[in-house]
């Protein structure tokens, strides 16, 4: 597994997120320098980009404290793994994408490696939300923060954290490619008809969780509104049989979909989201939307206890209020969000009144370039000739 030091990066992502924005750094980096080599722990991605995948660490996306005890051992497996690859190697940096709790204890370990290797954090732990004293230990471990929110860089550099804002990937990547008439035509369904997109979330869990109050919220409203029409946007994480298992038989209003999802989500009037990065997916596009999350009750208890802001939806995070509804565990329940998406359709005034707010989340997220950017960041920090250049 030894490489090259001067030469090697390894990049670890835990999540779908993660390896879709680990994939962009990638080729980013290799356009200014194409002789870097990359392995680490990530996904399909990653693994596309050219990189070296010694364990497919999105198979461990998990939520919730129970989860996580009953995939402990798998865990610790690919922590142990990546560890050993890093003291071996020595690599010129480790990149660390989001997933906190493996990666800043591996940010820990590495340093007590005592090598030569640059430790480089893209996509903050969410400080701002719960365990700010995570501050302490990024301080302690981490050479450099990329983040993806300008609010993000003042918090650190108020701490004393070397940060930099790089403005969020999605920017670039979040655009439809044909008309909402083309592509509702293509599912075989009709443009006259108003289409409200269902985004259950990236993970099993979540979907398990949220796609049958989503899908009893489509009832409601399809008996309501008998010419509305839906569309369940799966990740690219999700198996589409697992979308079938919960849907009914013989609902030709229903499409699912697996690819496209940006054209998808612009095709629909508005939105059920699952609560994370596909929120601000739709913000940029401009759809107005509902937050939904739910998770077990011992989770959501304890996060409680430690959360410290008033929204969980990230769009609403990034706009500093609440400017979409959000419904949250006991709120989130099929009756509610029905309410709430008609209401969205309904209220003239408020849903221009979002999409006025939508604007201005999307600008917040920065220019184009992010990935470029962080690259730049990434490229100065270890081979400083050739950012330069």
């Amino acid at each position: 597994m030894s490489e090259n030091k001067s030469k090697q990066i390894i990049i670890v992502a835990g999540e779908a997120s993660g390896d879709m924005h680990g994939s962009y750094l990638i080729n980013e980096i290799k356009k200014i320098d194409p002789s870097i080599r990359f392995s680490g722990l990530g996904g399909s991605q990653i693994q596309a980009s050219g990189a070296e995948i010694y364990y497919d660490l999105t198979k461990l996306a998990v939520i919730g404290f129970y989860e996580v005890l009953k995939h402990y051992k798998e865990i610790k497996k690919a922590f142990n793994l990546i560890l050993k690859v890093i003291k071996e190697s020595k690599p010129a940096a480790v990149i660390l994408i989001d997933y906190p709790g493996f990666n800043l204890r591996l940010a820990e370990e590495i340093k007590k490696l005592k090598i030569d290797t640059k430790v480089i954090y893209y996509i903050s732990p969410q400080i701002w939300a719960w365990k700010k004293n995570r501050i302490k230990a990024i301080k302690k471990n981490i050479d450099k923060m990329l983040v993806l929110f300008d609010f993000e860089e003042k918090i650190y550099l108020n701490s004393g954290v070397t940060a930099k804002f790089v403005g969020h990937p999605l920017v670039d990547e979040v655009k439809s490619t044909i008309s909402k008439e083309d592509f509702l035509e293509s599912l075989g369904l009709s443009s006259y008809k108003m289409t409200i997109g269902i985004l259950p979330g990236s993970r099993e869990k979540e979907v398990q969780r949220h796609l049958p109050l989503m899908l009893g919220a489509a009832k409601i409203l399809k008996d309501d509104y008998p010419m509305m029409q839906f569309i369940v946007i799966k990740a690219p994480t999700i198996s589409e049989s697992l979308i079938k298992e919960f849907l009914p038989d013989n609902q030709p209003h229903i499409k699912i979909i697996g690819s496209n999802t940006y054209d998808a989500i612009n095709s629909c009037e508005s939105c059920m989201v699952a609560s994370g990065t596909a929120t601000l997916e739709t913000a940029i596009l401009c759809r107005p939307m509902v937050v939904v999350y739910k998770t077990s009750w011992l989770t959501w208890i304890l996060a409680k206890l430690f959360l410290k802001i008033p929204n969980i939806g990230l769009v609403n995070v990034v706009a500093q209020k609440r400017i979409v509804p959000e419904c949250i565990q006991l709120s989130a329940n099929p009756n509610r969000i029905a309410s709430e998406i008609s209401e969205l359709f309904t209220n003239e005034i408020r849903l221009a009144n979002i999409k006025n707010e939508l604007k201005k989340v999307a600008t917040a997220l920065g220019t184009t370039g992010a990935s470029r950017n962080a690259a730049k960041e990434v490229i100065n920090m270890i081979f400083p000739a050739e950012g330069k250049s």
